[in-house]
């Protein structure tokens, strides 16, 4: 992974939002303590086939307001989402409800502190390499800390399961790209049947008596635009003619980009980040409109 290019992404989007087809009703949903509003789209073109597999995908929370437009695919969206031959998952508020990080200092007795440098990173207002050697510096953790941590079962986002199943039975390959820690998310994949290999993450670093050591710079997760070169290594290594990722982070929209994720799909149901949401090519609050979309 040394050697791999570390760029910024644009925020020029790979396909299209607006809609083409369906009077959607307003509807309205509290995520976060936020309370948030969204317009109904409007009437236009019809398309039966269009009309089918959007109704398949209208927003599981037939009650929520956000201020987005993007919560009911575009065709173009679909068509992506169904053809692509990959896709990348973030980890933390994503397939997993926790932030591992977080839950690792509340565990170690720096959560509110480390808490709020996550917030910052994942909003994009610092660097993500300061944020995560911040962070660590912060829980100092020995390895012993590490293992009586990992005892504790992953808590897997509703349907994630259902969903990652769903994307193999259709011959797509599964991801993990993740800002956090290899240490916690192999027993992820382990329990997603998500190849090892598969995973792209940071890795902590300990001494021979088990003291915190820092962590490797050389994995490209680690650093600003991390995901971004992560998702064109594994576009490139494989030939992938399409790849989607889904994500709640700033560091996860950065993927989309020439070379890189075709679509950025933005996984709402944990983290509303609004200034990510609303640069996404779809926002989704449930796993299951991803899963009813696949045909």
């Amino acid at each position: 992974m040394e050697g791999l290019m570390s760029f910024q992404a644009n925020s020029v989007h790979a396909v299209s939002r607006r809609q083409s087809s369906v009077l959607v009703p307003t509807f309205s949903r509290k995520i976060s303590n936020t309370r948030v509003s969204v317009k109904p789209i409007g009437m236009v073109r019809n398309s039966k086939l269009f009309n089918s597999v959007v109704a398949s995908v209208q927003p599981i929370e037939a009650s929520a307001v956000t201020p987005f437009d993007n919560t009911l695919p575009s065709k173009e969206v679909l068509d992506v989402w169904n053809n692509a031959n990959a896709v990348c998952f973030d980890v933390d508020s994503t397939v997993c409800i926790d932030e591992g990080i977080d839950e690792f200092a509340e565990f170690c007795g720096a959560g509110k502190a480390v808490a709020e440098w996550t917030a910052r990173a994942m909003n994009g207002s610092v660097p993500f390499e300061e944020a995560l050697a911040a962070r660590l510096s912060l829980i100092n953790p020995s390895l012993s800390q590490l293992q009586d941590f990992l005892k504790r079962p992953p808590r897997l986002s509703p349907g994630i399961d259902l969903l990652v199943k769903k994307l193999k039975d259709n011959n797509k390959d599964v991801y993990l790209v993740s800002g956090g820690f290899r240490q916690m998310i192999n027993p992820v994949a382990s329990i997603l049947g998500i190849p090892l290999e598969n995973i792209f993450a940071n890795q902590i670093l300990f001494g021979s008596n088990g003291e915190y050591a820092g962590f490797d710079k050389n994995e490209p997760t680690s650093r600003r635009g991390g995901k971004a070169s992560a998702v064109q290594q594994i576009r490139k290594a494989h030939g992938y003619k399409s790849l989607v990722m889904i994500g709640d982070g700033a560091t996860d929209l950065e993927a989309r980009m020439p070379g890189g994720a075709d679509l950025f799909i933005c996984y709402g149901g944990i983290q509303l980040r609004e200034s990510v949401a609303a640069k996404a090519d779809w926002l989704v609050f449930n796993f299951k409109d991803l899963i009813n979309s696949l045909v």
